[in-house]
């Protein structure tokens, strides 16, 4: 008797611990939402690397144009973006919107920072996200990573740098981290592979990551960007 009892309230805490636990990661989302809101549109200019095997992609002066909800837009002055589909979600705010069931993973560093890990699950059964890791500074609640799975692009992470515009929750720099066997290059676009000093067996490294960094001088917020700007 005095065993069931302890059975049953040893499962009444633990029910409460993650219902708890549940509460608190859906309020940190909230919070960064909340702040992520507060950019109706920008206008961002910047310098976009590109690391890809075998393929020769110049340094660029990048200008990159959004508006709520999820318009985006990222102009090369050299006219070669090589940016995943799917993180087109620069801005994060792809990434929290719809529905999905948030899960509390608990915490992890991210480089010397000590981060909430919280995955969103997409109740959409279409959605082109599979699942979603954030990795969440709480005490600015800012997500310095996020690692996302689609189901048309594969996956890749997003790191994030601040500074200036942490406030809008805005990076000054971002990291994109993809595999290219993953990536659909768009159609008419083609690149110039590099001058073959690569050992050839390189070439069937399917672990061999492709990276994009934009690194942002400036940023111009909520001054209004017509819709044209996206066509």
């Amino acid at each position: 008797m005095y065993f069931k009892k302890f059975i049953s309230l040893l499962c009444f805490l633990l029910l409460l611990s993650l219902h708890s636990l549940a509460q608190d990661a859906a309020s940190l989302v909230q919070k960064v939402k909340a702040k992520l809101n507060l950019v109706n549109d920008y206008e961002a200019t910047g310098i976009m690397k590109t690391d890809v095997t075998f393929l020769k992609v110049p340094e660029a002066q990048v200008s990159v144009y959004y508006k709520a909800p999820d318009k985006l837009r990222i102009k090369n002055d050299k006219g070669i973006s090589l940016v995943p589909k799917g993180a087109v979600s620069i801005s994060l705010n792809n990434l929290l919107k719809g529905n999905f069931t948030i899960i509390d993973a608990g915490t992890e560093m991210t480089g010397n920072k000590k981060t909430h890990v919280i995955k969103l699950l997409p109740t959409d059964e279409n959605s082109e996200m599979v699942l979603s890791t954030l990795y969440i500074d709480e005490s600015k609640a800012l997500v310095l990573k996020a690692k996302i799975n689609t189901r048309e692009n594969g996956t890749y992470e997003v790191e994030m740098n601040y500074g200036k515009y942490e406030n809008y929750a805005l990076p000054d720099k971002v990291v994109f981290t993809f595999n290219p066997k993953d990536y659909k290059l768009p159609k008419g676009i083609t690149f110039d592979y590099d001058d073959g000093s690569k050992k050839k067996t390189d070439a069937g490294n399917t672990n061999t990551k492709g990276k994009v960094e934009i690194s942002y001088s400036s940023y111009v917020l909520n001054k209004g960007i017509s819709d044209a700007v996206f066509k």
